[in-house]
């Protein structure tokens, strides 16, 4: 399988399972991500009955990684972490400003596995699953089952890339692109690099964060050498969700030619204060990474109640500026349907 398949044997997972998982392959720890409430409960010390009542039922259900877990506080439901992957029944909630496909990106998808919004660069669909599902995700309804590539399938997305000479940067997404094995994923550079126009490839992840055993050596090897300028873009948006073990494997790609770069989300409840916003900024430079943009939170449908308004990020960000250097200061932006690049805010 080129693609590891995320089903999840939640029935054999204890408060052991934690610590190991640390010393898992990624694949495993992916395989074994917990899908049910009562054993998140029960892996947290929280009452089953209690967290019970914030689900509702939806086809974006749970998933989340035990390396994720181990960062919880346990027995708190207000965890920053715990929030950001917990199903709440206030996904239900209507909202006219929120819809299912915020930025018009169903207008954008060429063709299958491919997402053209912006000149000089295009996305794949590399994966159309990931290993972690947060709530806020902007993709949580994207037609993902229209949208899978395999090695099998993917010359025509590849040919769309070679036929058009303006496209100098193609980025990987999804889903989560690292769930392609180091196989699929190295014959995919291979391609791309093959490609004469293509001059940068980015990686957006979230799976160096949630299961950081996945920059395999195989891996880092791959990016280091590429002929085009790689740039690995994680996605963390608290402090919390980088420890020790993060850092670790980060190290081998903060040694290379590899751009590590963050993108957060604002988040209600989570990350909207300054003093969480610039304690992730320090702990992403001491892991080797710059913050690149703080996103002001898509409209999507299901996420009213991680809003944040643009006048409170604005005054956000701005309080960064007062209390950090200017390169660990990210980029506050709002993506805009039909305009030609991410909008920056004024602070």
């Amino acid at each position: 399988m080129s693609e590891i398949m995320l089903q999840s044997p939640v029935a054999t997972l204890g408060i052991s399972d934690i610590a190991a998982a640390q010393n898992w392959h990624w694949s495993k720890v992916t395989a074994k991500s917990v899908s049910d409430s009562t054993t998140l409960a029960n892996l947290l010390a929280l009452d089953p009955d209690a967290l019970g009542q914030r689900i509702t039922s939806n086809d974006f259900r749970l998933r989340v990684p035990l390396t994720f877990v181990s960062r919880m506080q346990p027995g708190s439901l207000s965890d920053p972490l715990l929030c950001q992957i917990l199903p709440d029944s206030r996904e239900a909630l209507q909202s006219d400003d929120c819809t299912s496909d915020p930025l018009n990106e169903k207008q954008s998808n060429v063709q299958p596995g491919v997402v053209h919004k912006y000149r000089g660069r295009v996305l794949l669909t590399a994966a159309v699953s990931c290993p972690i599902n947060c709530r806020y995700c902007f993709r949580r309804h994207f037609p993902y089952n229209e949208n899978r590539l395999t090695p099998k399938t993917w010359q025509p997305a590849l040919d769309y890339i070679r036929n058009d000479s303006t496209i100098h940067e193609v980025i990987l997404s999804g889903g989560e692109p690292l769930l392609l094995n180091d196989e699929t994923f190295s014959a995919l550079f291979d391609e791309l690099e093959a490609i004469g126009h293509i001059k940068f490839l980015r990686i957006h992840s979230r799976f160096p964060i949630a299961v950081p055993q996945r920059l395999t050596s195989a891996l880092c090897e791959r990016l280091s050498m590429s002929r085009c300028k790689v740039t690995l873009v994680l996605h963390s948006n608290h402090a919390n969700e980088i420890d020790e073990h993060v850092k670790l494997h980060l190290q081998a790609l903060v040694t290379s030619p590899v751009t590590l770069l963050n993108q957060s989300v604002l988040l209600r409840g989570i990350n909207d204060n300054s003093q969480t916003l610039t304690e992730l900024s320090e702990a992403l430079f001491e892991a080797g990474v710059l913050p690149y943009y703080l996103h002001a939170t898509d409209p999507v449908a299901g996420t009213t109640h991680f809003q944040v308004n643009d006048t409170k990020a604005r005054k956000l960000a701005k309080a960064m500026t007062e209390c950090l250097p200017g390169y660990l200061v990210p980029t506050l932006v709002r993506e805009i349907s039909g305009q030609r690049a991410k909008t920056r805010l004024p602070l």
